[in-house]
């Protein structure tokens, strides 16, 4: 049985990408679910592939369901796919898109093929990750719960950081907000 390997790019970033081994009389609904999972992102909205070539133009659409849009010719269904059925080159390539809304696109290349299977993967199985995956509704990866443990720490709200950082400069001079040296305490006593 053929296992084929498949690189999973993110379009706005290419050293973003997962990498998905997965048998070739596996359907791309399987595939279409080791890529969500891959990235981490839920199975809630519309999803379809597309065929394509080195340029990476869009070619026949494999759907997940049949959506209320004009099509030139009927999507085909996913579920009903075998992927060895849509290779025909050692190159093969694929755009798959996700949620309609926001347009999460990624580009989708046969990177290998191998002849004998790994016993120990369960099929469809992403055996390699590069970069962090983008968030699908917002802040992920370096910027999370912690972010916000830190701002509420050190008091990191917008309001905060213009009132400056300190009343002194480093010499313990009095600093007005704006960065002018007030008066300094000789000066100051004048006549009182």
């Amino acid at each position: 049985m053929a296992i084929l390997r498949f690189r999973i790019y993110w379009e706005d970033d290419d050293s973003v990408y997962r990498d998905i081994a997965i048998k070739h009389t596996q359907t791309f609904f399987d595939l279409h679910l080791a890529i969500l999972k891959s990235f981490e992102f839920d199975s809630m909205h519309k999803a379809t592939f597309y065929r394509s070539n080195d340029n990476w133009q869009r070619g026949r659409e494999i759907s997940l369901e049949k959506y209320d849009k004009p099509y030139k010719v009927e999507p085909m269904i996913m579920a009903e796919v075998v992927i060895g059925s849509e290779i025909t080159n050692p190159n093969q390539k694929f755009i798959y898109e996700y949620d309609f809304n926001k347009y999460w696109h990624f580009m989708v290349e046969l990177i290998n093929v191998d002849k004998a299977e790994n016993s120990k993967l369960d099929y469809p199985s992403c055996i390699r990750t590069e970069g962090i995956a983008p968030s699908q509704y917002g802040t992920k990866g370096l910027v999370d719960s912690r972010l916000a443990e830190m701002e509420e720490k050190y008091d990191l709200k917008p309001d905060a950081l213009t009132d400056g950082f300190s009343e002194q400069d480093e010499d313990g001079d009095s600093v007005e907000a704006d960065g002018e040296e007030e008066s300094s305490g000789e000066e100051a006593n004048d006549g009182y």
